[in-house]
């Protein structure tokens, strides 16, 4: 059992500070998710650990992360952690070494016998697979995931081929480093554990989430809302339909009419036809694998239909 540490929540220790230690962390108590990060720049998460609902769950014990400095584990007095390619080209190449010795002092299982129901080890990387709302549900299942930032013109082949279990991207461009792509996956993964989002139905009723259950969301399951059918549809692969507060007329621009008629299967059918008109505006690529019934489909078609009038 971990000591229970006097420090503030959001950042114990640091490798500057105290060597053998190699790392920064962020935890209070042994929590049901650990998150390692493998970088050359570990106050980097200074920040994005410090804000939203991520530092609450380290707090409540849901969830841990460390940062961990590849720089400690070289061995030379200038700590390098990159080379020049073999055969020539453009840039630096992130040695394998130091990501094995800092891998090795994680005690992780070697990939061969690894457990990949249980943790996972990540290299973040242009050349992965994309990393996705589907992507944070199969990672939120875990007890723990290792994620290793990229840097410089890229990281040694052997990384992936020896100790990683998959690469991923977090789209189709080019990021100076992994560790952008790191805090984004940890805060996509965290808000989706148990007990960190405020409604247990939040991460469900957004976009890209999940598709609906027809013996359970027929109902309104909020205490707060009064009895009866539900107004939101799970997305389903969708995005999300349009949100509106008070004030209800704001610089001559009203919600919508419906809204504010209380029929909650009226307003059921305009969130969902709302969604599927903004995924079709915006990421038409979505509806190709959505879970569409006859009504979504009749109605793409008169948007289509009317797109071409």
């Amino acid at each position: 059992m971990r000591k229970q540490s006097t420090a503030p929540a959001h950042l114990l220790g640091s490798s500057k500070l105290n060597p053998p230690q190699l790392a920064l962390s962020y935890f209070l108590l042994p929590a049901l998710m650990r998150f390692d990060i493998l970088t050359i720049f570990p106050d980097f998460f200074r920040g994005p650990f410090d804000y939203g609902v991520v530092p609450r769950a380290f707090r409540e014990k849901i969830a841990e992360a460390h940062t961990h400095d590849l720089r400690a584990f070289t061995h030379d007095r200038h700590r390098t952690v990159d080379d020049r390619p073999f055969g020539g080209g453009e840039g630096m190449v992130l040695k394998p070494q130091p990501i094995f010795d800092c891998a090795d002092s994680l005690n992780l299982a070697p990939r061969a016998t690894r457990d990949t129901t249980r943790e996972s080890v990540i290299l973040l990387s242009a050349q992965g697979k994309r990393f996705t709302q589907a992507t944070a549900r199969r990672l939120a299942k875990l007890d723990r995931v290792v994620l290793i930032c990229g840097r410089y013109e890229g990281v040694d082949e052997r990384v992936s081929q020896l100790l990683c279990d998959e690469e991923l991207s977090i789209g189709d461009y080019v990021l100076s480093g992994g560790e952008l792509a790191a805090a984004i996956i940890v805060d996509a993964v965290v808000r989706l554990l148990p007990g960190v989002l405020g409604h247990a139905d939040s991460s469900r009723y957004e976009s890209f989430g999940e598709g609906d259950e027809p013996s359970t969301e027929s109902v309104v399951t909020d205490p707060n809302e009064p009895k009866g059918t539900r107004t939101t549809n799970a997305s389903a692969g969708l995005l999300d339909y349009p949100h509106y507060t008070r004030p209800a007329d704001f610089r001559g621009t009203p919600i919508p009419e419906v809204l504010a008629e209380g029929d909650h299967l009226k307003i059921r059918k305009w969130r969902r036809q709302a969604q599927l008109a903004k995924t079709l505006a915006n990421r038409p690529d979505l509806l190709l694998k959505a879970d569409l019934s006859d009504d979504d489909r009749e109605y793409l078609a008169t948007l289509r239909a009317g797109e071409h009038q």
